[in-house]
């Protein structure tokens, strides 16, 4: 049965613009909550989407949230912490979860869609990152009950307009001179591009069979780190040697930049990269879909990441 209402927690996120824009193409009825009506202003022309401004960590507001609605999607989730010692990975992941199962049990919500990580594990996660969504996913998978069906999905890095990854190593190239210290140089990725995990997640509301499934995603080349910096490097026409740094060097670097603000690099972003972001299976091929590499897709916006990102989102919102 296809979800006719549906609320999109982290709408106003990179995968959640894109979601809420194909959602809209198929006459989905959203709800997206924020607590930054600037930072949501670009969905505001999305059809049959509703703003709404609330904090989703109350659990009062959580519960109104989900109250008439036939599906909820959890894209919400941090990257870095304020802190060094996890406890704001294990709030935005897996504290959160607690609370979203029990706001949809109470609400009669039919349906779960969780955005994890590959090698997310509560136990044996090489990262604070990777414990908190494995604990996520643990509490998902335990408290959702009979009457919530779950999906989750489990993407490597995600790349496309207005990306945190692809665009800060542009960014970052355009900026250091000569040369660009890379910590991890040969960790492997299968960078999967933006509209394959949304087509995934959109296929999930549409499918009963996709019920109590995991889905690895990922795109169809596996890569280097100093492989994507250097494509990224040549697309962008620039001159730079990418010097790969040990792994002493590279721990130095992270702690360094655990106090610059906004944390560029940090010391659980290098734990994370400690183990290959890679795809045992293929979720994709499960989903009856054919990921796009990264050549084809990245010449389309890399040079003019912000106004490359902002003309999709307007297209996207404006259904064109």
């Amino acid at each position: 049965m296809t979800a006719q209402t549906v609320c999109v927690l982290g709408g106003s996120g990179f995968v959640g613009t894109q979601l809420c824009a194909a959602l809209a193409r198929s006459g989905i009825e959203m709800t997206v909550p924020t607590r930054d009506a600037a930072r949501a202003r670009h969905l505001a022309m999305v059809p049959s989407l509703r703003l709404v401004d609330a904090d989703v960590h109350d659990p009062e507001q959580l519960a109104r949230l989900c109250a008439g609605q036939q599906a909820v999607v959890n894209l919400v989730g941090i990257l870095n912490e304020r802190g060094r010692d996890g406890s704001g990975f294990r709030r935005a992941h897996a504290e959160f979860a607690r609370k979203l199962v029990g706001a949809c049990r109470h609400a009669g919500v039919d349906r779960l869609l969780q955005m994890s990580a590959l090698n997310a594990d509560a136990d044996h996660g090489a990262s604070h990152y990777l414990r908190s969504k494995g604990m996520a996913e643990r509490i998902i998978r335990e408290e959702a009950g009979p009457g919530l069906r779950w999906t989750i999905f489990r993407p490597s890095v995600i790349f496309g307009p207005g990306d945190d990854f692809l665009n800060r190593f542009e960014s970052l190239l355009r900026i250091i001179p000569f040369c660009l210290p890379l910590a991890r140089p040969g960790a492997r990725l299968a960078p999967v591009w933006i509209e394959d995990v949304v087509e995934a997640m959109s296929r999930a509301l549409t499918d009963d069979a996709t019920a109590g499934e995991c889905y690895q995603l990922c795109g169809p080349e596996q890569l280097t780190l100093r492989e994507i910096v250097g494509r990224v490097r040549d697309e962008l026409g620039l001159r730079r040697a990418i010097i790969g740094l040990p792994d002493w060097a590279a721990r130095a670097q992270a702690a360094v930049c655990d106090f610059v603000p906004g944390k560029p690099f940090s010391t659980d972003n290098f734990r994370s990269l400690m183990v290959d972001s890679v795809c045992t299976e293929n979720g994709l091929a499960r989903l009856g879909i054919h990921p796009q590499p990264l050549g084809a897709i990245l010449p389309r916006y890399l040079g003019n990441a912000g106004g490359a990102a902002h003309r999709f989102r307007y297209r996207q919102s404006a259904n064109r």
